[in-house]
């Protein structure tokens, strides 16, 4: 918990609190429902919430923004910034249904009232959305069909409505093809050894 404090260090005693419980919760429900891998439970910190929170590095969501977590997986990184924005709204989507049963009650049980988080697929999404998170679910160009028509046109923030998506090491032949990508580098935000080839891509509409 430590780690996000040190990169956040203004955030509110609630949220302080809701961060604080997610350890004990993975915990007790990756005994049953294997979401994350049991040598990254020792690290989740800083492998899977902090990592998450590298997208806040980049973008501070406006109040009433609409974000889609594609892949969410055990919720991730979805619940980290409905943490850290109670303000936005998410909607948090994967295929296998007992990882959003685990999102669900982790959302649940600390709080979360700006999540939701439902059994469907990217194509299976209706609505639209300010910005689409993800974390490395499967290829760029593919990813991007998936879910470049669900992006608002729309615009509430100071960064133009997008794509933002955690990946790491050579991207170079993966973004072939593709306009309008920007690259950030997360060590430039966090310093520790985890994130040296780990970035940020986003793909404005």
């Amino acid at each position: 918990m430590d780690i996000i404090l040190k990169y956040f260090p203004d955030i509110l005693e609630k949220q302080i609190r809701q961060f604080s419980q997610l350890q004990e919760l993975y915990n007790e429900w990756n005994s049953q429902i294997n979401v994350i891998s049991r040598k990254d439970m020792e690290n989740l910190y800083l492998k899977h919430v902090l990592h998450s929170l590298a997208i806040a590095k980049v973008v501070s969501f406006a109040d009433g923004t609409k974000v889609l977590d594609v892949g969410t997986g055990g919720g991730f990184p979805g619940v980290p910034l409905a943490i850290l924005f109670p303000n936005v709204d998410f909607l948090l989507v994967d295929s296998i249904g007992k990882k959003i049963k685990v999102v669900n009650e982790v959302a649940n049980s600390i709080g979360l009232k700006n999540l939701r988080a439902e059994h469907k697929r990217a194509e299976q999404v209706n609505g639209q959305f300010d910005f689409v998170v993800s974390r490395a679910v499967t290829k760029m160009k593919v990813f991007h069909q998936w879910v470049r028509k669900r992006i608002s046109t729309k615009q509430k923030n100071t960064f133009f409505n997008g794509i933002l998506y955690l990946k790491g090491g050579d991207l170079t032949e993966e973004l072939k093809g593709i306009k309008n990508v920007e690259l950030y580098n997360i060590p430039d935000f966090f310093e520790e050894e985890f994130f040296e080839t780990k970035k940020i891509v986003y793909i404005s509409l």
